[in-house]
């Protein structure tokens, strides 16, 4: 009798430990899955600084042109091309 209860009582206490270790790692999975997100978000406006300091620095290379160019013509070409793409930009967002 004493034998059986010896094991019952090393049973309860292996799944006892199995329960612990098993909500230590749920926790740990909840807090990477928080780590994870947050990462993403941070991911995401990072991308969207990029494409916004792109555009600013595409919008100094025009200006710089322009300013360098004294001729009408090629501020003329300058101003079509920029007017293209905002025309391609609001057909991109009417689809």
């Amino acid at each position: 009798m004493k034998e059986l209860s010896i094991l019952v009582s090393g049973i309860e206490y292996k799944v006892k430990k199995l329960i612990n270790q098993n909500n230590q790692k749920e926790t740990e999975e909840t807090n990477l899955i928080n780590e994870n997100n947050n990462l993403n978000k941070i991911i995401e406006q990072q991308k969207t600084q990029i494409g916004e300091l792109k555009e600013k620095l595409r919008n100094l290379k025009i200006a710089k042109s322009l300013e360098f160019n004294n001729g009408s013509v090629n501020a003329k070409n300058r101003i079509n091309e920029l007017v293209r793409e905002i025309d391609r930009c609001i057909e991109f967002i009417n689809n």
